[in-house]
């Protein structure tokens, strides 16, 4: 079994273990096993970095083989630098949701960790799969675990929550499937996606095609005006559901745009880049101003993430290298930090069992060492120079200045609404003097909590000091997509 296979079938293996022990008289070993297993599935990832060539923008260690002859099917995976670090920012916020969930959960924990190593492997398979049945089987998947995490774990009105999330994502999707269809046999028979990045195609089948995409991987971002799903999921999914959804699985769908309608559909994505950067832009100023006038604290992290995926897809479709690789490490960067930001969420809901803002006030007077942690986070969030949250959004601003100065000055008017809203909600749940007597109660954060936060403190401010490892990665695989794209457009 190759290192990519590992990644894969490790968490999804130590997920079926925990599920055949099932029993809640067990939930001490279950926590432990599934602790051990996330663990293990991240170190398992270390290799492919370590072993990942620079300066190349081929596909590395590749697997291929045979699955469903009939129809040309194969198990293909392979990684190159678009794909990497997700696999790895995959891997890394599993473990980090074990521990979350350690005391959080206490009814059908078996089941629980399961479904979040489960949900583990089927995401770094959609971020490896280079086969389009094995993506589509990978990318629908996914749902299976998420759907039971909110509907079985969520809050008071999580069967409407977990419905909407399903229906929402399963009906773009079939879009795609039928796309998929006519790429097979555009091709002679091949559900290869390097193939299919090959192919001629005229500009309204490309058009065509680009729309399908569009349905899939839109609403999965999502992009303004498909959001409406993701603050009610928020709002009723557990901790770890939230950060898992707004850390990696919103990321499949800005993944998908790199992987499937860009290179696949490159005239179409430059005719109709100013759908997608009007979309992008609408997402970062009106819901931005939509987060401003939030009550519950998941509600405005939510609407945040919209706001902040909105910089991806701008950075995407501006069609240059700054620009793209921007979105890239905005991916990455959003995946630590809006993590971050609902598991604080998470700790503090844990001890007084509300998400209003109004419920707190004066929380840096009872957990100083918690109050730490969620203004780096928050400052993070406002994209702060020094953490993982500027990085990308600065690349995004300079290459739509590049583009046009008028686009990036209305990208740059994120960064003010994102500290207002950010800001607006830190002062009013953590400054000032002790609002209640829940506030009053509150004991400062435990060492699990302490690991758990530090953790992702640690990754924010190395890939907000220090970014060249992540855009070293990435740059030879951006700089081929857009040689293929302008190509493409040439011709």
């Amino acid at each position: 079994m190759g290192l990519l296979s590992l990644a894969i079938w490790t968490p999804i293996i130590f997920g079926a273990v925990l599920l055949a022990l099932g029993r809640d008289d067990q939930a001490r070993s279950v926590r432990w096993i599934a602790l051990i297993g996330a663990v293990v599935s991240f170190l398992v990832t270390l290799p492919l970095y370590d072993g990942f060539q620079l300066g190349t923008s081929a596909m590395q260690f590749v697997e291929k083989g045979s699955w469903i002859q009939r129809f040309n099917v194969s198990y293909h995976v392979g990684v190159d630098g678009i794909s990497l670090w997700f696999v790895l920012l995959t891997a890394f916020i599993n473990v980090v949701v074990i521990i979350a969930s350690w005391e959080a959960i206490t009814t059908r924990v078996s089941q629980y960790m399961a479904s979040f190593m489960i949900l583990s492997g089927l995401m770094i398979g959609v971020f490896s799969a280079l086969d389009g049945i094995l993506f589509y089987v990978f990318f629908e998947a996914t749902l299976i675990p998420m759907y039971l995490i909110i509907g079985i774990w969520g809050g008071p009105n999580k069967i409407y929550a977990a419905f909407k999330f399903f229906l929402y994502t399963l009906l773009g999707s079939l879009l795609l499937l039928v796309a998929l269809i006519y790429l097979y046999n555009k091709s002679g028979g091949s559900f290869d996606i390097l193939t299919w990045h090959k192919l001629p195609l005229g500009s309204a089948v490309q058009t065509v095609l680009f729309f399908a995409f569009f349905a899939a991987f839109a609403v999965k971002v999502p992009m303004w005006p498909v959001h409406t799903w993701l603050p009610d999921v928020h709002v009723e999914a557990p901790t770890g559901g939230s950060a898992v959804l707004a850390a990696i699985m919103l990321k499949l769908g800005a993944y998908g745009f790199l992987r499937f309608s860009m290179p696949i559909a490159p005239d179409a994505s430059r005719e109709w880049a100013w759908v997608m950067i009007a979309l992008s832009v609408i997402a970062v100023i009106y819901v931005g101003l939509v987060a401003l006038v939030q009550q519950d604290m998941k509600k405005l992290v939510a609407y945040s993430s919209v706001a902040h995926m909105g910089f991806v897809t701008l950075g995407f479709f501006i069609f240059n290298d700054i620009g793209v690789s921007g979105g890239i490490v905005q991916m990455i960067a959003h995946g630590f930090v809006s993590g971050a930001m609902f598991l604080c969420i998470g700790v503090l809901y844990d001890r007084v069992h509300s998400r209003e803002i109004a419920s707190y006030g004066g929380v840096v007077n009872t957990m100083p060492k918690f109050a730490a942690f969620a203004l780096l986070f928050a400052m993070a969030n406002c994209g702060l120079p020094g953490t993982a949250g500027f990085v990308g959004e600065w690349m995004v601003i300079l290459g739509a200045v590049k583009s046009n100065f008028w686009l990036g000055a209305a990208a740059a008017t994120a960064l003010i609404f994102g500290a207002a809203y950010t800001l607006w909600m830190f002062k009013r749940v953590y400054l000032g003097p002790v609002a209640n007597d829940d506030v009053k109660a509150l004991t400062d954060i435990n060492s699990r909590e302490f690991l758990m936060l530090s953790m992702l403190a640690i990754a924010v401010l190395y890939m907000g000091i220090y970014p060249k490892p992540f855009t070293d990665v990435m740059n030879p695989s951006v700089a081929d997509l857009l040689r293929h794209v302008a190509a493409s457009k040439l011709n």
